[in-house]
């Protein structure tokens, strides 16, 4: 997997954080990010490119208010009530496009999808004309890309929020939805330990810094040349030294899984990785989820998968259909969490002022 998106990370992030957006042309400016004097109460955040961006108070946000936002979803019926929201998709979706389209349905806005996977983003012209167009239409803009520099570059041009609903490096929703399903399980989690098998990916990254965030234990078994990039566990082991979480890697995937209370995989093949199904459907095979493996996590252990899942493949059947699966339950936090993302980002909150994207 290319790393090129979380090098050029850091260099926007400290150009960003605390100061403006880039200006729109016609001199008028984007949105102001809060500085470190802002309360915790406050929700910072102008865009989730990454969950870096969030840090453990923004994702305590969010999980907070997914589960108030589940249980009560009649009280927020109205509150983006005239918002519109585009989603721009390189790769397929069923998951991603329709919880993103029902959770901005059901808060009252209204959701556009363009359909992406013919060319990338910027193939018809440059990626700061998209931004400075789309900023002028929508008041948010959702972006399922091959790269995250497409993210990142649209969140440093528009002026308006961008949310990361997937790149070659992080999958931020899928991890805070993964994570609100182990609450929903255990309680807190900060004595829960996750084990993640399989390729080092853009769930495995995700999953790493929510984890750093929340003050929890992951355990990562990967192949060699597989495992996670070394600027994400490098970052998330920061965020480790604050929250008192454990970031453990490793290639054995039965030790990753002993006395575990969650055993979590990922399609051994991503989109976009086609050339490489040979190889890695000959060097996964010992990281299956099995009922042999599972066996050695705790007894009260959950399976999960981000979805979707090859049967056969990185887990079996009998798991996938077990008592011990809440792949559902993730599917379903999905739609809860990211309508919390969206709420944050756009109405709710404490926030500093956005411009109008509707001038």
């Amino acid at each position: 997997m290319s790393s090129s998106g979380v090098i050029g990370y850091k260099s926007r992030v400290a150009g960003t954080q605390g100061g403006k957006k880039e200006s729109a042309p016609n001199g008028r400016s984007g949105r102001t990010a809060a500085g470190p004097e802002r309360t915790p109460e406050a929700f910072w955040c102008p865009d989730l490119v990454s969950t870096r961006d969030l840090g453990p108070a923004g994702v305590d946000a969010v999980l907070d208010l997914a589960r108030i936002m589940k249980a009560r979803p009649a009280d927020f019926r109205k509150t983006l009530t005239g918002r519109q929201m585009v989603m721009f998709f390189e790769k397929p979706s069923l998951r991603t496009r329709l919880t993103f389209e029902a959770g901005m349905v059901s808060l009252g806005g209204s959701a556009m999808f363009v359909d992406q996977t013919h060319e990338r983003l910027d193939a018809r012209e440059k990626l700061s004309d998209v931004a400075h167009n789309l900023e002028r239409w929508v008041d948010l803009i959702v972006l399922r890309t091959y790269s995250q520099r497409s993210i990142e570059g649209m969140a440093q041009h528009a002026g308006v929020p961008v949310i990361n609903a997937l790149s070659d490096v992080e999958h931020p929703c899928q991890a805070l939805a993964d994570y609100l399903t182990l609450m929903e399980r255990f309680g807190d989690v900060t004595n829960r330990c996750l084990a993640y098998v399989g390729d080092g990916n853009n769930v495995a990254h995700s999953l790493l810094l929510t984890c750093a965030c929340l003050g929890s234990s992951i355990r990562v078994a990967t192949p060699q040349g597989y495992a996670p990039d070394p600027q994400i566990v490098a970052d998330a082991r920061a965020i480790a030294e604050q929250t008192g979480a454990g970031i453990y890697l490793m290639s054995d995937p039965h030790e990753a899984v002993a006395g575990a209370d969650a055993v979590y995989t990922d399609a051994w093949v991503s989109m976009g990785q086609e050339r490489e199904e040979d190889e890695r459907t000959r060097i996964f095979p010992p990281y299956q989820v099995n009922e042999q493996l599972m066996a050695g996590a705790a007894s009260h252990a959950v399976f999960m998968h981000c979805l979707p899942a090859h049967r056969g493949l990185e887990v079996t059947d009998a798991v996938m259909d077990s008592t011990q699966s809440v792949i559902f339950e993730q599917a379903e936090n999905r739609l809860h969490v990211q309508k919390a993302i969206l709420y944050l980002l756009l109405g709710g909150g404490d926030r500093l002022p956005a411009r109008s994207a509707h001038a």
